[in-house]
């Protein structure tokens, strides 16, 4: 990874909400283990409320078809 790489990567990070997400892992042909990177962005609190309710409601609707 060059100098410029890892300083945008950086950057990136320093960002509100961004992180590095690793998104393979895989070794070469001489055995050196490589790593793929990734910038993400994280959830809104409304997303997480959303994802949360979902959850919910599918483990809701299991124990209902579990009983009946």
């Amino acid at each position: 990874m060059s100098r410029k790489e890892l300083a945008r990567l950086w950057s990136a990070t320093q960002r509100e909400g961004m992180t590095l997400v690793p998104l393979t892992l895989y070794f070469n042909e001489k055995g050196v283990a490589k790593l793929k990177l990734g910038i993400a962005k994280g959830k809104k609190l409304a997303d997480k409320r959303e994802t949360s309710a979902k959850r919910d409601w599918n483990r809701q609707k299991q124990r209902l078809l579990k009983q009946g």
